[in-house]
């Protein structure tokens, strides 16, 4: 299946200290991006809260940076005040390109993504179907997003970016937050995981994911993905890890009980 991508940008970075600079910036290990494979990595602030989640992959000569939409002017306005005196520039080329996310199929020039999950990057609008579709699968593999209202709430460890190091390398260089990053993963336990949800009442990125059992302060955890197939909801969401056998409901109403998929 072939289905359209249509919240995301495009940032093409060049210079001949793109590379450098990305590695000392991002989660991953910039170096290991091939021109067949995506990568998925995480831009933090200083506390290890993950700013903006980006897929970075090669085009021709240029490094390629993908966010949600609403994200771009952040991760560019970052970027350029880390770069100092760094030999790198940006440059936006959304509007030139369509991208598609490819199911179960792959074609000689699409990337690489995740199990049986490609992305396609073309300058011709094909026939495609519902993003839903992609937005399920990427639920069904445990792969979160990160908009503007979840921006600088969560560390890559509460989306489950260091497990199998799917967003975070353990080995690279340092990068905004890794103190935190590295400290959580050799001398932590994550208390909060991602877990894939069904609901039959609508839910809302930022949404809170409640369990009365839960002594925290906040939300036992928050909804990060949604995608809608026939009556039911699909949801990928933040959860306490010791709470994940109690009744969890949306944003605290009974009305509103959330099902853990395949836990």
């Amino acid at each position: 299946m072939i289905t359209s991508i249509k919240n995301r940008s495009l940032i093409s970075v060049t210079g001949e200290d793109s590379e450098n600079f990305l590695q000392s910036q991002f989660t991953n290990d910039i170096y290991k991006v091939s021109n067949k494979n995506i990568q998925i990595s995480a831009f933090c602030q200083h506390q290890g809260k993950i700013l903006v989640l980006v897929w970075v992959f090669r085009m021709e000569d240029s490094i390629i940076l993908s966010c949600v939409d609403e994200l771009t002017d952040l991760l560019l306005s970052k970027l350029n005040t880390f770069k100092f005196f760094s030999k790198v520039e940006f440059q936006v080329i959304t509007d030139n390109f369509f991208i598609y996310g490819l199911i179960g199929e792959n074609m000689d020039s699409s990337y690489k993504f995740y199990e049986n999950l490609d992305i396609l990057v073309s300058k011709d609008k094909i026939d495609s179907s519902s993003q839903k579709y992609w937005e399920l699968s990427c639920i069904n593999f445990n792969i979160p997003e990160v908009f503007l209202i979840s921006s600088e709430k969560f560390i890559p460890q509460a989306l489950n970016l260091d497990i199998d190091e799917l967003g975070v390398s353990f080995s690279k260089g340092c990068y905004p937050g890794q103190e935190v990053v590295a400290r959580m993963h050799y001398l932590g336990k994550p208390k909060r995981r991602l877990f894939h949800f069904e609901s039959m009442c609508e839910p809302t990125i930022g949404d809170s994911i409640t369990v009365k059992e839960s002594e925290s302060l906040r939300s036992s955890g928050k909804v990060i993905r949604v995608a809608k197939i026939h009556s039911s909801y699909h949801l990928l969401g933040t959860l306490e890890v010791k709470h994940s056998a109690n009744q969890i409901y949306l944003n605290n109403d009974i009305k509103k009980p959330l099902k853990i998929i395949d836990a």
